[in-house]
């Protein structure tokens, strides 16, 4: 007999960020990822307003990634009432504790919604009491007739595709889809026999340069910085991107592809997850593994120092030109990059390169727009630096990588609901479904339900 399920666009849906899915199935209500919506601000109003479900009747919480528009509003579902189970592939749980704490350090200031009690060491603690670890495909029976297995995404460290199986009907959750092939990590793996598809679209209107491109891109502008003695300062992501510039920056030193210069890795938090990576080296790919074999270390070569301290990132000013400065935060939204935008940005002899998405409303968007002039820490910093721009090394697929993903199971899917994106950007992948594949795609809005027959 045919079952009804129901699916919930609770966050998630027309933005990038704040993945948050209620998927209701034989009596159990699933969440799928919890994160906070990432602006301007961290503590975005939109981020405390109050779930629109009751976080005491939800039975499980699947986590796709460690990212926090994927995690950080699970202290808050704690907190309010969720004693459910917790799942996830290893290197996510490992890699959640550091990045809740960095979340956690940041939010606790907030007394405006009394965050310091939301994100309290109990509530994390709590979390992890709750929280059950499998490796990729290893079957989770949820109820005699649900099954649950994770695909790997290739997008972070243990990234994972939710796979929900109910009377032999697949139900997928992507999470974020990688940008195969990565530096470290396998290629997303390929499925052709869901039958509803829901899926992220951050680069669905756009794509990348290619893996031999994007090497030679960020050996030229480290060459023409060189050559001008200037800075070159790139703002990343503390997880997953920061570990794969590192790794190509290895290699370019290595093979003396690029000069030897200082190189600043200016990000506690990337710093401590660089260490969680060195636990988990069976994840990544097989080149990866290679390179590293006869490594004491993950990631050293010559000329590069990482500052813990912050003392020492402060005295990253003094240390002569030419040199490369790499800091948190990717989107310049907080952290330590921060702090050498407002010193470095106003001298033409300098280089920012940005290597990811810039979310709108953040410093790194107006810098990628081409703004002349912007606000650092309330002082007005001009823009007189080079800006440059590498797609190539973002962590999610581009538009044709999310394309042929779906052109895989064009056979059998019945249903695509695109989601994780600006509405542009999902709108565009919705019509190039519909228009080249003939599939039933939409872009939900956040709030809508749909009903699906398995």
């Amino acid at each position: 007999m045919p079952s009804i399920a129901k699916i919930t666009f609770c966050a998630g849906a027309g933005s990038v960020t704040g993945a948050n899915f209620l998927f209701e199935i034989d009596n159990k209500k699933i969440l799928i990822d919890c994160g906070l919506t990432q602006g301007f601000e961290i503590a975005d109003d939109v981020n405390w307003m109050p779930f629109s479900y009751d976080p005491k009747t939800i039975d499980i919480l699947f986590i796709t990634h460690s990212h926090i528009d994927h995690i950080g509003k699970i202290p808050k579902l704690i907190d309010e009432g969720f004693k459910g189970v917790i799942y996830s592939t290893k290197p996510t749980r490992a890699l959640t504790l550091p990045m809740l704490e960095d979340t956690a350090g940041i939010l606790s200031k907030n007394k405006q919604f009394n965050l310091g009690k939301v994100y309290s060491e109990e509530n994390i603690s709590k979390a992890f009491t709750q929280w059950m670890t499998f490796d990729y495909h290893e079957k989770i029976q949820i109820t005699p007739n649900l099954e649950v297995s994770f695909k790997d995404a290739g997008h972070i460290l243990g990234s994972a595709m939710v796979e929900f199986i109910y009377n032999g009907k697949k139900v997928l959750f992507t999470g974020d889809l990688g940008n195969s092939p990565s530096p470290l990590l396998p290629n997303t793996e390929k499925i052709t026999d869901a039958d509803y598809l829901i899926m992220e679209s951050v680069y669905g209107d756009r794509n990348h340069e290619s893996r031999n491109d994007r090497r030679s891109l960020l050996e030229k502008v480290i060459e023409d910085n060189y050559k001008r003695k200037g800075t070159l300062i790139i703002p990343t992501f503390s997880l997953e991107r920061s570990q794969e510039l590192l790794f190509e920056l290895n290699e370019l030193v290595g093979n003396n592809r690029i000069p030897v210069m200082p190189i600043f890795f200016d990000s506690p938090l990337a710093i401590r997850l660089t260490e969680v990576f060195k636990q988990f080296r069976s994840y990544f790919n097989e080149e990866a593994q290679k390179a590293m074999s006869h490594e004491k270390y993950l990631f050293d070569f010559p000329g590069l120092h990482s500052t813990l301290k912050s003392e020492e990132s402060r005295l990253i000013n003094d240390a002569p030109n030419p040199k490369i400065v790499i800091a948190g935060s990717g989107m310049s939204s907080g952290g330590r990059i921060v702090h050498h935008e407002k010193h470095y940005l106003p001298d033409p002899n300098n280089t920012i390169l940005l290597t990811g998405y810039q979310s709108t409303g953040t410093l790194g968007r107006l810098i990628e727009e081409g703004v002349k002039k912007v606000k650092i820490s309330g002082e007005e910093v001009n823009v007189r630096a080079h800006v440059e721009k590498i797609l190539g090394y973002s962590g999610h697929k581009d538009g044709d990588g999310l394309f042929h993903f779906v052109e895989d199971m064009q056979d059998k899917v019945k249903k695509v609901f695109v989601v994780m994106g600006e509405p542009k950007s999902a709108m565009f992948l919705v019509q190039r479904l519909r228009d080249n594949l003939g599939i039933d795609a939409s872009a939900p809005e956040k709030g809508d339900s749909v009903v699906i027959t398995l």
